[in-house]
């Protein structure tokens, strides 16, 4: 009993390796602001890189925050500009999950210079590793690169450099994923998708955090109506979350969909569960869930029930079955 998987997968399955990619920018909006250094790595699954690009860039602009990249505008003059090295690139990331350290931000801004140059990313699925961090629980102070770096004991020679930055997140990645398998956590996997329009341009989907996403995807069954503790999930189901839980609320997205529940931001009648790790909530959606009868369902509990999830009545999709040439009366 799987739906199709959206987004996330186990951490124990195989997968097609990891491009790890590190840009520094101009600014912090993509299509606006422009990628003035870029580093690229083909990681296998083995930890070993297989192959690589890495340039500075000429932006065509002034190259922003110096003393953050420390790249100014005599160093970029006469360097590539992104359309001249879009095609090594492009061989990297081919067949392979896109890595970034806040993917959300080095994948923005690698479309938008795809597409100034008409160029197509073959990127499929990226992952996150700020969000595999804050998953593994490691009990760092934060989930700077730096310091997850100190915590695996990675030396970091230059800092908000591509390349080393790049070069420290690929070491990071395999001790963190042999971790995520000894845990059994899900690995946040995110599907991307681009647009071919008839003139040959390339559009790459924006984006958008995970609940966003969610909150509007159809659920392909209907929904049988309120959990009943100690009894079993019914696909269908509209499971909302409150901030009282251990897990991200990205993670349990994760799993509500691919166990063909429905994620709803909404507390009402129809919500059918809430996770709230607080018994006895004062606020919040567990404190309304408790206001309209809703069941609170620790996650922990959450995670165990959803081995043994009912499938669910599938929505019918409505066709017009009117037979061609039938006439209409109008009353």
């Amino acid at each position: 009993m799987t739906a199709t998987p959206l987004w996330g997968r186990p951490a124990a399955e195989p997968g097609s390796g990891w491009a790890v990619v590190d840009v520094e920018t101009s600014g912090f909006r993509p299509g606006q602001a422009r990628v003035v250094s870029i580093a690229a790595l083909a990681v296998g699954d083995d930890g070993n890189v297989e192959r690589s690009v890495y340039s500075l860039l000429n932006p065509g602009v002034d190259p922003g925050p110096t003393h953050v990249h420390g790249l100014t505008a005599e160093m970029l003059e006469g360097q590539p500009t992104f359309g001249d090295i879009v095609g090594q690139l492009v061989e990297v990331l081919r067949g392979r999950t896109m890595v970034a350290h806040n993917v959300g931000f080095d994948y923005g801004f690698l479309a938008a210079e795809a597409e100034l140059v008409g160029a197509e990313l073959p990127v499929d699925s990226v992952m996150c590793t700020v969000e595999l961090a804050r998953r593994l629980d490691l009990g760092t102070e934060n989930l700077r690169l730096e310091t997850l770096a100190a915590h695996w004991g990675i030396s970091q020679m230059r800092p908000h450099d591509a390349l080393d930055d790049a070069q420290v997140l690929a070491q990071i990645l395999k001790p963190t994923l042999a971790r995520a398998r000894e845990r059994k956590v899900w690995l946040p996997l995110r599907e991307v998708s681009r647009k071919r329009w008839p003139n040959g341009q390339v559009t790459h989907e924006e984006f958008r955090p995970l609940k966003v996403l969610a909150a509007r995807l159809p659920c392909p069954y209907l929904n049988p109506g309120t959990y009943v503790p100690g009894r079993p999930l019914v696909q269908g189901m509209q499971v909302a979350l409150s901030a009282e839980v251990a897990r991200t609320h990205e993670e349990l997205i994760e799993r509500i969909l691919h166990a063909g529940l429905a994620y709803t931001e909404a507390v009402d009648q129809q919500t059918s569960v809430v996770l709230c790790n607080e018994p006895a909530p004062e606020s919040g959606k567990g404190y309304h869930a408790k206001e309209l009868g809703v069941p609170l369902v620790t996650d922990s509990d959450f995670m165990e029930l959803l081995d043994d999830v009912i499938g669910g009545s599938a929505v019918e999709e409505f066709t017009d079955t009117t037979p061609v040439g039938d006439q209409f009366t109008l009353f």
